[in-house]
């Protein structure tokens, strides 16, 4: 098992990320503010975390389904990264892609962070790239 550095924005232990169930991959993240997300508008929220990742690892901020599905909010960026120098408080850009304005209290779940081992990797320029069955087929070429 690996262990991770964590400091909260106060001295509360109720913006430290928790797992849901022993089964989930993803630690929930919660608003540090209250604030109205407006129609199809997005914010910066603050979730009074800030980690110390070890080297080889980043940790990835997600939407979550159940936010997404009835309330049409969404990690506007897709994924957000946090990367293993960073040292700041974690904030996670909400999307209301609903066409109502939509509440959030300070302590709502709004994400859920992942984290992910990050292999050691270099890059080879080359001047050809060896040959693939899909070659340079993309954007739905298969169907």
């Amino acid at each position: 098992m690996e262990n991770f550095n964590i400091k909260t924005f106060d001295d509360s232990d109720k913006w430290i990320p928790v797992r849901a169930t022993s089964g989930s991959s993803g630690w929930d993240l919660k608003s540090r503010i209250g604030h109205t997300l407006l129609s199809y508008s997005w914010e910066l929220f603050p979730t009074g975390v800030f980690l110390g990742l070890p080297v080889g690892w980043e940790a990835q901020i997600r939407s979550r389904s159940g936010k997404t599905l009835k309330e049409g909010l969404f990690v506007m960026n897709g994924v957000g990264t946090v990367d293993q120098d960073y040292r700041g408080e974690i904030g996670v850009i909400l999307y209301n892609a609903s066409g109502v304005s939509v509440h959030i209290s300070a302590g709502d779940k709004i994400a859920q962070l992942v984290f992910i081992e990050v292999p050691e990797i270099s890059l080879n320029r080359v001047d050809v790239l060896e040959d693939t069955e899909r070659g340079k087929g993309g954007f739905g070429h298969t169907g």
